[in-house]
């Protein structure tokens, strides 16, 4: 996660709440993706597979944070050589920075989506700074890391948050003031609730990761062990961005969305 550093033994305690926390999302969110499969399966649309495919990143992201809180509480932060190949992977999966990774996939999904969705066709230029900063960014989450807790480690993490929090912002943002511009313009029902809920979808995700830079500069401001509260309810924006789109479009069956 952003500046990823144990304080001591209290913030070390906490990581097991956070390991009950999580768990608890990811079997909601779980039992959520085998609902929207089952939709997929029966009426295999186009744009609730792409559904499918970022739910399943988002939760893939899930998946490795609390893998990452299960190496915390199993202490393997002190026993791990960051050099051998295994602690190659170990501390970028504690650090946040797999989860980030995923993430980066879901969002070019979520472009995508956008993409089909509207029928409006790839812009070209919006195309290729979409693919060159997702693509950037994901590099970087993955790659540009040093295992240390010194000034150039925490910068380095900052950087990979930013990089992530923007790329979201350039892709969900525009989702949303499509879907919301769709919203005000369609007259059945059964459109308006599926553009509405997926905007409300894309403002949960994006307040996922405002909420856990909210958490961090809490913590370096206080200096408090954490998590505060800000942590748990990124991982709540989670659930309910899922839950809008399955109640609002994949279980009403707004079919193929169309402006």
């Amino acid at each position: 996660m952003l500046f990823f550093h144990i304080s001591g033994e209290a913030e070390r305690n906490l990581y097991f709440i956070g390991v009950i926390y999580e768990s608890i999302v990811l079997a909601i969110a779980g039992i959520l993706l085998f609902f929207i499969v089952l939709k997929y399966l029966e009426k295999r649309q186009t744009l609730t597979f792409y559904l499918v495919l970022i739910f399943v990143f988002f939760a893939l992201a899930v998946i490795f944070s609390l893998i990452s809180k299960i190496f915390v509480v199993m202490r393997l932060d002190l026993q791990i050589d960051p050099n051998t190949p295994f602690g190659w992977i170990f501390f970028r999966i504690l650090s946040f920075r797999v989860t980030e990774f995923f993430v980066c996939i879901g969002i070019y999904l979520t472009y995508v989506l956008k993409v089909k969705i509207f029928q409006e066709g790839y812009k070209k230029i919006q195309k290729y700074i979409v693919i060159i900063f997702g693509s950037f960014t994901a590099f970087y989450d993955l790659i540009i890391y040093q295992a240390e807790n010194s000034f150039t480690a925490i910068l380095l993490d900052a950087i990979a948050f930013l990089l992530t929090l923007i790329f979201m912002a350039m892709v969900y943002l525009v989702f949303m003031y499509r879907t919301l511009e769709n919203y005000r313009l369609v007259e059945q029902p059964i459109y308006k609730k599926a553009f509405l809920s997926l905007a409300i979808m894309a403002i949960c995700f994006i307040l996922i990761l405002v909420c856990f830079l909210i958490d961090r500069i809490l913590i370096l401001l206080l200096d408090i062990p954490g998590f505060t509260i800000f942590y748990y309810l990124a991982w709540a924006f989670t659930i309910l961005g899922m839950l809008c789109a399955y109640l609002g479009y994949i279980r009403p069956e707004a079919g193929e969305l169309k402006e």
